[in-house]
């Protein structure tokens, strides 16, 4: 195949999506409202984990969310306009909550993030940028030592599956991370992770890389998509109307909307995350850090000490709560109590999430031509480059030689 595939989103997923594609000799187009990689995927923690593996959805979840919901500092929220969608949402994600299932969702994250990494270095290859992951690890730390147990179901299945976890107290805490409160008394250490010390650079980086090879951006909003007669599909744009052969849909939360006037109306909702950057931290983490009780995750990046975290449910236009700044400024001191918070840098995002934190990935049903790569939830920047794979191998008519029934539409 050598026909042009137009790739709606520019995120980190569409990136790797025509990176892919360009490596399988099909020339690519992305169109985005915005500059690559500068959304949804400039502001995750960085962390690049083939072992972010275990779903949100897990056994006894149900039992928290009562105090989560009516804690003001709590990583979790709704807003109130909101609640008619997150019922039916939220009740299809607490039936997902079974360990049966939290192990089969398992199976289908490790497909993706297992090789996270290596593809990244294999697109860096060559561009200069190459320092952009580096060898980290996942440190979730506990202020209360009993509560870390290698014996949880979550690191339990990263066990089983071959991850390299250790149980660290106190001292060995304070050797790896010095500049952590002395208030943390243990953590389970995640080997083998990397992160990325600036993920807005990283999707600028690749995005440059498959400009070089001949990929087209598009610079305008996708306000409709229609199937024309013929099999082609039609975008209309503000700008116009652009015509495709095939599309892959990677518009991370707003992909709902496109898809609904095609009768596919999709569990999909708009998951916010913020998080603070502190420019001038005088402190640095040497990993990534998780402070579990939180769930706050930090990295130091180059524009300094991020904290990322909270889950805020909400219409994906509505305005950023300025009380999560102050929030999440509070638990990052809390975390590294010699952290100068001066000058922060304030950032929302929104987290395009299904009820089972699988994405949709493939071809959708009665729509030839047509190709689902959204709905990666906390995991977009690991999940983004076998994604990329995936769909590359699914339009060039290769067989992926996976199982793609758990990213199917057809699940709900």
């Amino acid at each position: 195949m050598t026909q042009q595939v137009t790739i709606i989103g520019a995120g980190i997923v569409g990136i790797c999506c025509a990176l892919s594609l360009q490596e399988r000799g099909i020339p690519v187009r992305l169109v985005d409202r915005g500059e690559p990689g500068q959304e949804t995927s400039f502001g995750n923690a960085g962390v690049v984990s083939p072992w972010s593996i275990i779903p949100q959805a897990v056994p006894g979840i149900w039992k928290k969310l009562p105090q989560m919901l009516l804690d003001p500092k709590s990583a979790l929220s709704v807003r109130a306009s909101f609640w008619p969608k997150m019922i039916p949402w939220g009740m299809r994600f607490l039936g997902k909550s079974g360990e049966k299932t939290v192990r089969e969702v398992s199976d289908a994250m490790e497909l993706l993030c297992r090789p996270s990494i290596d593809l990244y270095r294999r697109h860096l290859h060559g561009t200069g940028h190459e320092d952009l992951i580096a060898d980290s690890y996942y440190i979730h730390a506990f202020r209360n030592s009993d509560q870390a147990s290698l014996d949880e179901l979550g690191y339990r299945i990263r066990r089983e599956k071959g991850g390299e976890l250790e149980r660290v107290d106190s001292a060995e805490l304070r050797r790896l991370e010095p500049a952590l409160s002395k208030a943390f008394k243990a953590a389970i250490v995640i080997k083998g992770q990397a992160r990325a010390i600036s993920p807005g650079r990283l999707g600028t980086v690749l995005a440059e890389k498959a400009r070089a090879q001949g990929a087209e951006f598009v610079r305008t909003e996708v306000t409709k998509l229609t199937q024309a007669e013929g099999g082609n599909w039609q975008l209309d744009t503000s700008q116009g109307k652009i015509h495709a052969h095939h599309v892959v849909l990677a518009a991370g939360v707003w992909s709902a909307d496109l898809l609904k006037p095609l009768g596919l109306p999709v569990p999909l909702v708009a998951e916010r995350g913020y998080h603070v950057e502190f420019p001038n931290p005088s402190a640095v983490l040497n990993n990534s850090v998780m402070d579990v009780d939180a769930k706050i995750v930090a990295s130091s990046m180059q524009g300094g000490l991020r904290v990322a975290g909270t889950a805020e449910f909400a219409s994906v236009d509505a305005p950023a709560n300025p009380r999560k700044e102050k929030i999440l400024t509070e638990q990052a001191k809390a975390l590294v109590p010699e952290l100068n918070t001066g000058e922060p840098q304030f950032w929302m995002g929104r987290r395009p999430s299904f009820p089972d934190s699988l994405p949709a990935i493939g071809p959708l049903k009665g729509k030839k031509g047509l190709f689902a790569a959204f709905g990666h939830s906390h995991y977009g920047l690991m999940m983004a480059p076998k994604t990329g794979e995936l769909v590359a191998d699914l339009v060039s008519d290769r067989s992926p030689n996976i199982d793609l029934a758990p990213f199917s539409l057809d699940r709900f």
